[in-house]
């Protein structure tokens, strides 16, 4: 999980957050969310991610998104990426969703 925070931080992702999901899904471990403030640094973002992941020896991950780059999603096994443009993230609002602002969680770097 460090490599894909250093490299959104390395291309100046903002809102980055890191969601823990055990007890919570099956589907997998942690999630993070962050955003680019557009389509090109969202597409720029997936691919440091997955080369990130690559270069930890966490294998190919599965990318679905990247030609609109609107929202992509980076499925790592144990490890859930999305990368958002501004207004798609508020949106959806994953946050919300699961329970990032209940105890225990928190932003990335806090």
């Amino acid at each position: 999980m460090q490599a894909v925070l250093t490299a959104l931080d390395d291309l100046k992702a903002d809102e980055i957050v890191a969601i823990d999901l055990v007890g919570k899904t099956s589907i997998a471990d942690w999630m993070i969310v962050a955003t680019g403030r557009s389509t090109t640094q969202v597409g720029a973002l997936a691919d440091k991610v997955v080369k990130a992941l690559k270069d930890s020896g966490a294998g190919t991950p599965a990318v679905e998104g990247l030609p609109a780059c609107d929202w992509v999603l980076i499925d790592a096994g144990d490890l859930i990426i999305h990368l958002f443009r501004p207004e798609v993230r508020q949106f959806y609002n994953l946050e919300k969703m699961w329970g990032v602002d209940r105890p225990g969680e928190k932003r990335a770097g806090a």
